[in-house]
């Protein structure tokens, strides 16, 4: 039986591991995480872009005379030097709002050139080293920006390389150095996790709202297919019935009409065949359109016929709602002056004005119009403030209901307008176009003998 293959020595593993996490460190220490854009850039408020700038012209504002007077009373070094060393240790600071890492690379480097010279001077009382007390506080603001930009692959690498050269500073002089490297490791520790843990809330934050927006939207488009799925299922039923009409009266014409020729005999017969292609293909459509296993209503479609007993049945509801139909109007959709199309999309307009005052206006007094005047219908459903009290009228919502109604109008080139009215009410207006009055024309009957 063969040996099975021994995997990498623990030791190698270990080293493998250390070489990588090095190389990522080095990576992250050497380039940003993120680009290069100024702290509350996407703000829509102005005075908060400009904040971070307005903070790192005050911050250096400050260190720099501050730092320069620290380095000639406190340590006696010479003013052009301890000059310089301030430019080099605080100038950077104007750096953070674009470009923190970048900053905290010069910084660290002017820190560690300024101890060295420090280091050349004789000790003065009462000083600490390696790291002045300016240097310690600019150096923590460096730090605080990086946490809010960086990863925390690159802060640990910073906090690291921090620690590092306090010890190597330390271990070149361990008389002078008197515990300022441990205090700035600590402390850099500290406002690290501060400002990764600020960081890391604002991202949890922003991704929250961009999947809410996402889930809304597609929210939104989910109702809008369904909508159309139900307008499409419920046209089957309008426009079946019409093709229905005209194949039965192709086939039945060459014997209601006698004295055809044979040219009309066979156009009926294609009318017919084309009559009932177009039905097999309606039938095709509606079963992908209910392949949910949705079933259809068997009972004929509403219309305006029925707008009188769902405001009765609104009002046994608890909702007193008048409703105002013109005679001519049930006159029209007797005769079949009112497309099928136009007269199921008033019945639902109506049917889903009134739902809405239900659930968002309990008790509020409600008006229902509808009228014919100049080629249009116009359904007009207005509903006033609640007065009932602990009822307040509910402005919330999510809008689906509105969605349906203009898919409706939309299918019949009308025009819907909605909104709240100034006393607090809200008003539904929908105008359909009708089709113009057609004349009397002689119908086809047989000829007497």
């Amino acid at each position: 039986m063969s040996p099975s293959p021994a995997g990498p020595p623990p030791a190698d593993g270990l080293l493998s591991a250390a070489r990588r996490n090095l190389r990522e460190l080095a990576h992250g220490l050497s380039h940003a995480s993120h680009p290069p854009a100024p702290l509350f850039a996407g703000s829509p408020r102005r005075w908060l872009r400009l904040l971070p700038y307005a903070v790192v012209v005050a911050l250096t504002a400050v260190f720099v005379p501050v730092t320069t007077a620290v380095l000639t009373g406190d340590y006696g070094l010479p003013g052009g030097v301890a000059g310089a060393l301030a430019v080099g240790q605080a100038a950077p600071l104007l750096m953070l709002a674009h470009r923190p890492l970048q900053a905290w690379w010069i910084v660290l480097t002017a820190d560690v050139v300024g101890a060295l010279v420090l280091l050349g001077r004789p000790e003065q009382h009462g000083t600490i080293w390696p790291w002045t007390p300016p240097a310690i506080v600019g150096y923590l603001f460096v730090l605080l920006a990086l946490g809010l930009r960086e990863s925390r692959r690159t802060v640990t690498g910073v906090w690291l390389v921090t620690g590092a050269a306090g010890l190597l500073l330390h271990l070149v002089a361990p008389v002078r150095s008197d515990g300022g490297a441990l205090l700035l490791f600590i402390l850099g520790a500290v406002v690290l996790v501060i400002g990764a843990s600020v960081r890391e809330r604002s991202e949890a934050q922003r991704r929250l709202v961009e999947q809410w927006s996402i889930s809304e939207t597609e929210r939104a488009r989910r109702t809008l297919l369904e909508e159309r799925t139900r307008i499409a299922r419920e046209l089957h039923d309008v426009v079946a019935h019409h093709m229905s009409v005209i194949t039965v009266q192709a086939d039945s014409a060459p014997y209601r009409i006698s004295g055809l020729s044979d040219e009309a005999r066979a156009e009926f017969t294609s009318i017919a065949a084309g009559a009932r292609e177009s039905l097999a293909e309606m039938r095709r459509l509606l079963s992908v359109l209910r392949s949910d296993g949705s079933r259809g209503e068997l009972a004929p479609q509403p219309g305006l016929d029925r707008v009188q007993q769902l405001v009765e049945a609104t009002v046994r509801a608890g909702l007193p709602a008048e409703l105002s139909l013109a005679a001519d109007v049930l006159e029209a959709v007797e005769r079949g002056g009112v497309p099928q199309a136009v007269d199921l999309s008033a019945y639902r307009i109506v049917q889903e004005a009134l739902a809405n005052v239900v659930r968002h206006a309990p008790g509020a007094r409600t008006r229902v119009s509808v009228t014919a005047r100049d080629g249009h219908l116009t359904v007009l459903v207005v509903n006033d403030r609640p007065q009932e009290p602990g009822s307040p009228l509910e402005t919330s919502g999510t809008g689906h209901g509105l969605v349906g109604m203009r898919e409706r109008v939309r299918l019949t080139g009308g025009t819907l307008d909605t909104g709240p009215l100034p006393d607090g009410g809200y008003r539904v207006a929908a105008r359909l176009p009708l089709p113009p009055p057609q004349p009397p024309s002689a119908s086809l009957t047989p000829e007497e003998p």
